[in-house]
């Protein structure tokens, strides 16, 4: 197996993921944190999307399916490209209102699907390719892809576990 299918592998896993998350919750409980202070599975969900199509938008040249499509209204948000969720504060990850967890998961297969697009058309020499000067050392295609790949996948983590407290009431 080579590193792309490798990312591929690991890309695709991510929508079973955010599924089984926000599988049956009404949008109350999406909304509903913890514990104060705590992040709602809705909002979780939310983030990671917000994150990978927010950095493959920037690699691939093009615009966040967030601000083409209407996956903003249906969160109760504005289709704002810089809003990925980082650096929210309560007020804010409040404001993260999903109708229901069918526009998280609809909107997280569509930025996978341009992720899986995206590293189907890598080659090896690509991965090595610096995208970020801004960073000592700079960041590769490589090392971003995989720091996408950890966020999503710990934020994945946490909206499972959170459904799970969700749901034992």
């Amino acid at each position: 197996m080579d590193v792309n299918d490798l990312l591929i592998e690991a890309y695709g896993r991510l929508p079973d993921l955010v599924t089984a998350a926000v599988d049956g919750l009404d949008p109350e409980q999406l909304r509903r944190a913890p514990a104060a202070g705590a992040n709602p599975v809705g909002w979780l969900v939310w983030h990671l999307t917000r994150i990978q199509d927010h950095h493959v938008a920037d690699l691939l040249g093009e615009e966040q399916l967030w601000a083409t499509g209407d996956w903003a209204r249906r969160c109760g948000l504005t289709a704002d490209p810089d809003d990925t969720g980082f650096g929210h504060g309560p007020a804010q990850i409040a404001a993260v209102r999903p109708e229901d967890g069918r526009v998280l998961v609809d909107y997280h297969r569509a930025v996978v699907d341009r992720t899986l697009a995206y590293l189907r058309g890598l080659g090896p020499a690509d991965l090595d390719r610096v995208v970020d000067e801004h960073w000592d050392p700079p960041v590769t295609l490589g090392v971003r892809l995989v720091s996408v790949l950890d966020d999503d996948l710990q934020h994945a983590g946490q909206a499972g576990y959170v459904r799970g407290l969700i749901r034992r009431g």
